[in-house]
């Protein structure tokens, strides 16, 4: 089964007040797991990076043996692909985590760069996790 997954990590401020997205489909479209999470304070490719940690991990709980997952961060998505290097500090760990997810998961994962339009389902849940700061960790 291919899982299309949509991720998305957002910063109110950079760094600010952060929130993680990730929307898990089945290729008929429906919804496995929609998540929003507050992450703290954290710079937006920090979000990002967490975002896809998070959708890796939530990937191994379904029976997917293809994930497909589609980012509007340009800078993860080359450098997971290995056309960028990672050159932030303080993104090399997050980078070797999903290095290690990936040596890791049962399944075939191919990464797309896609619009902020192409992935509003994702930043929406991104902006609800920021949202829950105030809901839930006060």
């Amino acid at each position: 089964m291919t899982v299309i997954a949509h991720t998305d990590g957002a910063s109110r401020g950079n760094p600010g007040e952060s929130g993680v997205g990730v929307l898990l489909k089945d290729e008929n479209g429906n919804v496995i797991v929609a998540l929003s999470d507050y992450i703290g304070t954290a710079t937006n490719n920090v979000a990002e990076y967490t975002a896809l940690i998070t959708c890796l991990r939530l990937a191994q709980e379904t029976k997917c043996t293809r994930l497909i997952v589609h980012s509007d961060s340009e800078l993860m998505v080359r450098q997971v692909q290995g056309t960028y290097k990672v050159k932030d500090a303080g993104l090399k760990p997050l980078f070797a985590q999903v290095q290690q997810l990936l040596a890791t998961v049962p399944f075939e994962v191919e990464f797309r760069h896609v619009s902020r339009e192409e992935n509003a389902e994702a930043d929406n849940l991104a902006n609800r996790g920021i949202n829950l700061k105030r809901t839930v960790r006060n």
